[in-house]
């Protein structure tokens, strides 16, 4: 029996996409990959948002009365080693104009004024979207006094951001409240400030 033109037409016609489809290669959009790229991409913009955000806030800051340092002696701690915290450190106060150079503990220094030492701990943990553990910068404190050893600054950073992505932020950026904390900065006034009440 003849069937309809319009029924057979209409099978013809739905089949036509189908067999167009089967022709296609990799790139078919039915291809998982695709899908995969743009989940990492949206994690990655994600992860990127969340540690752009502050990543940290200064605390148990001390600071008595003084002058911004001039420059600024810092003492290599073989404890606390990180692959980016002394260059961290030093980019943050060069920043802030004041110009450091790094010296072994217990090396003399005639004209060195001010002395710059910190405690940093380590942590291990799986970054988002990553497969294997990686260090990163959990806490640091760090410590300004003279040459004869009297504290002027004392300020720590303490780790924020949602689902405690600040600790994949870099370390200059976790550095930064607290060192500014340290020079007696605001935010505002982040550098050529010297306080009116400072000490010659």
């Amino acid at each position: 029996m003849k069937q309809p033109l319009c029924s057979a037409l209409g099978r013809c016609l739905m089949l036509l996409p189908l067999g167009s489809l089967a022709g296609l290669g990799g790139c078919s959009v039915f291809s998982p990959v695709p899908l995969w790229e743009l989940a990492k991409a949206g994690g990655s913009l994600a992860s990127s948002a969340l540690s752009a955000a502050q990543p940290s806030t200064a605390v148990n800051t001390v600071r008595h009365p003084h002058a911004l340092p001039r420059q600024v002696c810092i003492e290599f701690n073989r404890d606390s080693q990180s692959a980016d915290l002394v260059p961290a450190l030093q980019a943050e106060l060069f920043s802030r104009g004041v110009p450091s150079r790094v010296y072994d503990a217990g090396s003399v220094v005639p004209d060195c004024t001010h002395w710059l030492r910190y405690q940093a701990r380590i942590d291990w943990g799986v970054p988002p979207l990553g497969n294997s553990y990686r260090p990163f910068l959990e806490s640091a404190t760090l410590a300004l006094s003279d040459p004869q050893g009297r504290l002027l600054a004392t300020s720590s950073f303490q780790l924020e951001g949602l689902f405690s992505m600040g600790r994949w932020a870099d370390s200059r950026a976790k550095l930064q409240p607290a060192v500014q904390a340290l020079l007696g900065l605001s935010d505002d006034r982040f550098s050529f400030f010297r306080s009116e009440e400072a000490l010659p």
